[in-house]
């Protein structure tokens, strides 16, 4: 047994504050551009800032921190699937007690599924871990050996320079935007050929550090996305279907884009996360095989390989799945089309919870080992696990005109909670990895980790309400919202016209065959570029990038490139690896930054019932394009800069 500080009540509230920001501005960036950022690095480094005032911090407690916080990165994956609820019109906003348990109780049970999976999967195996490895690095290189109670190098003070430095950068950017004298982007159409096609560049810096994060490969593959939307799809389908008269040429070519091309991405995107899935089939099965046997293991008193007991695992997974009964049964039973099957229907949702939540656990888990939990195709994941919730609600009610809608509301709803399961096993054992290499003790993490996701299911609610009051989401009637360009919630819209599509039968069958076969061609295209050791070009990513804005995707391109080539620059520096977290610190910032001004921006927006409520010029202003472009330019060659010349000294300056 240790006696070092690990399970702190300070360690907690602290991770479950940080929990609280990168919830928040996780979810504004997954509703706007469909990604998600790890938070477990610039939780540890905040962390390290914050503890170092103390004298007997430890790496232990900070790990714990950053354990709490890292289901801000994983948990507001839910937005992925809640949000199709206010898409297909069942719910206006986002009631705090159903949203919270559904959060509360997949999350827990994402913790109790993986705890089996431990021994097997990160103690027994040679999985990368990439973000794990990275997490734990971060940890030794500003806390020193395991007990080191002070920030010796004076990294941890640095990176938090450079996530403040970032989040400053680009939430000053942002809110000058927002008072118009600097445009935020530039948007318009064109007539090609006999066809149209349209433009619209978004200025932001979030975005940006979400291209420096997601890396080149990604970035490239988002980019071929945008250029089989808007150079080929776009052009061909407008000459095929013209305007008609008094339509505005743009209005026309956005139209087409959204009822057909993005259609096209959609199948793109279904095809890649299955062909993903298949591909790690056969690992993820060995896994779970090799679970089996670990299971077997004798209990230990050794702090570093001891998790929660196996009574409290049965009784908590009976009281999630107890939560599960009874939200499953007070929706069905509240919907008039559904009552009188509310218990059958509850019967069929808990089995599916447990089973297919178990088996997806097992999955993800084994996918966030072997290539991380950020590129761990997640999504795909949702939309087979709304097609199976989907066909077995038919089967247990025959959809009909007065049936249907409930339908795909209940098979979302219960696809929601299956979904938070998902997000939390994704990250469990990568964290539990990070707790390996420092020494820490798995059970105290999962206990901290049960704290992030309550933490985490307490916030989302009410950001998720506040944007949609603000915002909306592309496509959902009866929110009465200020601003005109909702936000594109790309996945929860994909899986909501998935669940429809399977009950109601009403799908664009055609464009989502075309985007299959689109799919089909660039696996073929991937795998014929890794057999010749050439950059990948993710199918998924080419998908999501057919599927998204242009808005969505510019300034994620443009950090990608960014991001590479600040990587080859840093690369014979007295420390690369130092540099390279120094940009995942500033791109992070960048990140929050925006994203929260987002938040806030929000409460704005309907407190004064304005879209631009600081507002300082008018609208046509004539020199906010120019501004705009000049203030981007000027920020991102500032910030890289400053990158640069810090990751020439070869370790941070310390003053004693």
């Amino acid at each position: 047994m240790t006696n070092t500080k690990e399970l702190t009540i300070r360690g907690l509230v602290l991770g479950a504050l940080i929990t609280t920001v990168f919830t928040a501005a996780n979810i504004y960036l997954g509703l706007k551009v469909g990604l998600t950022f790890a938070s477990s690095i610039p939780a540890a480094v905040i962390s390290m800032a914050v503890l170092s005032a103390f004298k007997d911090s430890t790496i232990l407690e900070n790990n714990i921190v950053q354990t709490v916080a890292s289901a801000a990165g994983t948990l507001s994956a839910i937005i992925f699937v809640l949000p199709g609820l206010v898409i297909v019109g069942w719910w206006t906003g986002f009631p705090f007690w159903e949203s919270f348990l559904i959060c509360l109780s997949g999350g827990v049970l994402g913790v109790l599924f993986t705890i089996p999976l431990r021994r097997a999967l990160v103690t027994d195996s040679d999985l990368p871990y990439p973000e794990g490895v990275a997490a734990a690095e971060v940890l030794k290189v500003g806390s020193g050996r395991r007990g080191e109670t002070k920030d010796e190098t004076g990294e941890a003070k640095e990176g938090l320079r450079a996530v403040v430095l970032g989040s400053v950068a680009s939430a000053g950017l942002a809110i000058v935007s927002g008072t118009r004298i600097v445009a935020g982007g530039l948007s318009g159409a064109f007539a090609v050929g006999a066809g149209s096609t349209a433009y619209d560049i978004a200025w932001s810096l979030a975005l940006l550090g979400a291209g420096h994060l997601v890396g080149l490969s990604v970035g490239i593959a988002m980019l071929v996305g945008q250029v089989i939307s808007w150079v080929i799809a776009v052009p061909i389908l407008t000459a095929m279907q013209p305007a008609t008269a008094g339509q505005a040429l743009a209005a026309h070519t956005i139209a087409i884009w959204r009822t057909q091309v993005r259609f096209i991405g959609a199948g793109t995107i279904a095809v890649a996360a299955i062909y993903t899935l298949i591909r790690l089939a056969k690992p993820v099965v060995g896994g779970l095989v090799s679970t089996l046997a670990a299971s077997r293991a004798t209990t230990t008193t050794d702090d570093t390989d001891r998790d929660i007991p196996p009574s409290w695992i049965y009784v908590l997974t009976a009281i999630c799945l107890a939560i599960t009964a009874w939200l499953a049964y007070n929706f069905a039973h509240a919907q008039p089309a559904l009552a009188p099957s509310a218990l059958n229907l509850t019967l069929v949702a808990v089995p599916f919870v447990l089973i297919i939540g178990f088996v997806i656990a097992g999955v993800c888990g084994y996918m966030a080992g072997l290539i991380g939990a950020s590129n761990s195709p997640i999504s795909g994941v949702g939309i087979l696990s709304i097609v199976v919730a989907a066909s077995l609600v038919a089967m247990v009610v025959a959809p009909s005109v007065d049936t249907r809608q409930a339908l795909v509301a209940f098979a979302l709803f219960i696809t929601s909670i299956v979904f938070a399961c998902a997000t939390i096993s994704n990250d469990n054992l990568q964290d539990l990895k990070t707790g390996q290499l420092v020494g820490a003790s798995p059970m105290r993490q999962q206990i901290a980790l049960i704290v992030g996701v309550a933490a985490g299911a307490a916030v989302i609610p009410f950001v998720l309400n506040l944007l949609a009051k603000a915002y909306g989401f592309a496509g959902a009637p009866n929110v009465n919202v200020v601003a005109a360009n909702p936000l594109p919630a790309p996945q929860a819209t994909l899986i909501s016209a998935l669940a429809q599509g399977v009950i109601g039968g009403h799908l664009e069958w055609k464009m989502l065959g075309i985007g299959a076969l689109v799919g089909v061609g660039l696996i073929l295209l991937d795998t014929l570029m890794g057999v010749m050791k050439k950059l990948r070009i993710p199918p998924l990513a080419v998908g999501i990038g057919i599927y998204l804005p242009m808005s969505a995707t510019f300034a994620v391109i443009i950090g990608a490139v960014l991001a590479h080539w600040y990587d080859k620059k840093t690369s014979t520096m007295p420390n690369p690896e130092r540099a390279q977290r120094l940009g995942t610190l500033v791109a992070s910032g960048l990140i929050v930054g925006e994203s929260m001004w987002g938040v806030i921006l929000a409460g704005l927006i309907v407190a004064s019932s304005k879209e631009f409520p600081i507002a300082l010029v008018p609208e046509d202003f004539a020199l906010a394009p120019w501004l705009g472009v000049i203030a981007f330019v000027a920020i991102v060659v500032w910030l890289y800069g400053w990158m640069l010349r810090r990751s020439r000294v070869a370790a941070p300056e310390h003053k004693s």
